[in-house]
């Protein structure tokens, strides 16, 4: 079975048919038979509408999980293997949302649909 795991930003591009979504990503994500989000993706977004940095995902904050299931996403396994090895990681960004998602990827042993360059040369990622 072939599965990914999307970043938080991929993700929500995803669900708007975003521009900055790149054709490899979206035929990424049309090809696996199993798409993954990070839980703490969910923690991410629902923190950043709290501070006022992401306004426009307000609307979608109390439904994101039915989006994701509507999608035919599910969420990937958060286990204490992946926190421990997470906050274990030699690695000097510090972002926990991103050390959360890279460590998930590894674990589950699956691409990482992001754009973010910090996760170049630690994960096959896909842009």
């Amino acid at each position: 079975m072939t599965a990914i795991l999307l970043d938080t930003h991929a993700w929500i591009w995803s669900l708007s048919a975003d521009s900055r979504l790149t054709p490899s990503a979206r035929a990424a994500i049309a090809e696996a038979e199993l798409v993954l989000v990070s839980p703490i993706s969910f923690f991410e977004i629902a923190q950043k509408v709290r501070l006022g940095k992401w306004p426009e995902m307000l609307p979608f904050v109390g439904r994101l999980g039915a989006i994701l299931s509507e999608q035919g996403g599910i969420a990937a396994t958060f286990s204490p293997e992946i926190c421990l090895r997470a906050g274990m990681m030699d690695w000097e960004h510090r972002d926990p949302f991103d050390r959360l998602i890279l460590t998930t990827a590894q674990v589950l042993n699956v691409p990482l649909v992001s754009a973010d360059k910090v996760f170049d040369g630690r994960i096959t990622q896909i842009w």
